[in-house]
């Protein structure tokens, strides 16, 4: 009967995985923008994403954007959790968090040219691993208010979630799942990083709380 279950298993871990990634494929940004008649990643930055999505298009296409794509996250980390075996569940859910954030970044149906991921990872983390969204989320609110770079808080949020999985001792498995999600984050904003040392990244001056105000004369 093991033989049997273990092969059965697999397969289906394998399957929820896959679906993950196509889950993931679904881009918020480029299924709207078909209803437009817009491809946005011909406009402003290129990318695919919530804040190519504000500057392009408005912030009623950019909330449908995140939507979306926070919410095919949520489902697939949803759909991993509830569905895997117990054999594989203790590490295959965060491998399906990755692969739907995978299929965000490269997806599928719109030639493998999509987002950064971001908004997915939100979506997914506030099922697969609530516990680290708040930390994430307060660290990325704060460079935000600081510094008006979207790119580099969200970095910098990515940063943390290994730093947070050692602090509160979450295990080997979820550790090296932060490493990667770091990683992966950092690659897909590899282009906001040379825009930073050149001196040409876009901000967003009004959200810019903690800065120094000019001297009045």
């Amino acid at each position: 009967m093991t033989a049997i279950v273990q092969p059965v298993s697999w397969a289906l871990t394998l399957a929820l995985i896959m679906l993950a990634y196509l889950l993931g494929s679904l881009s918020g940004s480029l299924l709207l923008g078909r209803l437009r008649g817009v491809d946005i990643r011909t406009l402003g930055s290129g990318n695919a994403g919530g804040t190519n999505a504000l500057r392009t298009q408005g912030w009623r296409f950019a909330l449908g954007t995140v939507l979306i794509d926070i919410g095919k996250g949520a489902l697939a980390a949803w759909l991993a959790v509830h569905w895997m075996p117990d054999s594989t569940r203790a590490w295959a859910v965060y491998v399906a968090v990755l692969a739907t954030v995978a299929g965000h970044v490269w997806p599928l149906f719109h030639g493998f040219r999509g987002g950064k991921g971001a908004a997915t990872l939100v979506g997914a983390l506030a099922v697969a691993w609530p516990g680290a969204l708040p930390v994430l989320l307060a660290v990325w609110l704060l460079c935000l208010l600081s510094t008006g770079y979207v790119g580099l808080s969200t970095m910098l949020a990515a940063i943390s979630l290994p730093l947070f999985a050692l602090a509160a001792s979450a295990g080997a498995i979820r550790l090296g799942f932060a490493i990667a999600v770091a990683a992966l984050v950092i690659y897909t904003h590899r282009g906001n990083l040379a825009r930073l040392r050149a001196g040409t990244e876009s901000r967003f001056e009004r959200v810019r709380v903690f800065r120094r105000r000019p001297e009045k004369p």
